[in-house]
């Protein structure tokens, strides 16, 4: 486990990018240059730089910051890996914890039940199918009747449009 602190000058890489993208430029900038010093191409920002570089915002990061890099083996699926953890200097420090594999009791499940539930659902389904089926088709054969216009029957009672003159 080796461990380094480093100034991390920030300015000249986040002045090059757009206001709004700066804090995001400037976390990028950290892992390019803990990856050029440390050697190691994995590097995991911590909590607390994280809430440093976006304290003020995403537009307006800190010129400088004051990091301690450690540098890790962790054993990932049989393989050793190096990894690099990066906080503030003053920053507390979280272990990894080691996870722990817990084997699971197996569930034996009846065939016979979970047979029974995907046939209700199969039968459920061609119920609304169905059911979809004839909505459409009722849609189709209903004519539009508009409320507005007068029928033929009330044109020719004189109810609807009659002037009054005959």
């Amino acid at each position: 486990m080796e461990e380094r602190i480093y100034t991390i000058p920030l300015r000249k890489a986040f002045s090059r990018a757009p206001s709004y993208k700066r804090s995001s430029r400037a976390i990028s900038e950290i892992r390019n240059f803990l990856i050029k010093h440390m050697k190691v191409e994995d590097v995991r920002i911590g909590r607390y730089l994280n809430l440093e570089v976006f304290k003020h915002g995403r537009k307006n990061p800190p010129p400088r910051v004051k990091v301690k890099a450690i540098k890790d083996k962790i054993k990932i699926k049989d393989v050793e890996k190096e990894i690099i953890r990066v906080d503030l200097v003053n920053a507390p420090v979280e272990e990894i914890k080691k996870e722990e594999i817990k084997k699971k009791p197996k569930i034996e499940v009846k065939e016979s039940k979970l047979e029974n539930n995907i046939e209700k659902l199969d039968d459920e389904k061609k119920e609304v199918l169905e059911h979809e089926k004839v909505i459409k088709k009722e849609r189709k054969t209903k004519s539009f009747v508009d409320k507005t216009k007068p029928t033929q029957e009330q044109k020719i009672s004189g109810i609807i449009g009659s002037t009054g003159k005959k």
